[in-house]
């Protein structure tokens, strides 16, 4: 009964494992149509804001009002967008690069798009300092190998 018992083990295993992976998979294609759906609706928005915008530059009327709220409504949207996005980013080891806002793996120390320093949250100064000096050496060996030493 001890094989058994392993096969029977090691199959709940898999399909638990299986199971995580679908439920993670379901969960980022909802974040993917959320935001799908949410760059819809400020599309809308947007051509909302610029019929009203044109009929208040040809007409006499004040559109104020009108034009006040959809700008809210495009902030609210923008917000949610945001929120969305660093779900989905979270969700494929992502991290936004405090400088020009681009994603980058987990792992990386410079950003892809602007070269900038990634910084962690919740990296504390001396794993930071000790970085900054690992960088620093491996700089000074290239300069060294650079120059034939």
């Amino acid at each position: 009964m001890g094989i058994l018992e392993d096969v029977l083990l090691n199959a709940r295993t898999a399909v638990d494992t299986v199971g995580k992976k679908a439920g993670k998979v379901i969960d980022m294609s909802k974040l993917t149509l959320s935001a799908a759906d949410i760059k819809s609706e400020l599309s809308k928005k947007y051509e909302m804001l610029g019929r009203i915008t044109f009929e208040a530059q040809t007409t006499d009327k004040d559109y104020s009002k009108s034009v006040a709220d959809i700008v809210a409504k495009i902030i609210n949207l923008k917000a949610e967008l945001e929120s969305v996005n660093e779900a989905i980013a979270d969700g494929k080891s992502k991290s936004k690069c405090s400088n020009c806002g681009s994603y980058n793996d987990k792992g990386a120390i410079f950003c892809n798009k602007c070269g900038a320093k990634i910084v962690v949250k919740g990296v504390n100064a001396d794993e930071e300092v000790a970085e900054e000096d690992a960088v620093d050496l491996v700089e000074d060996n290239l300069d060294d190998d650079d120059m034939g030493l």
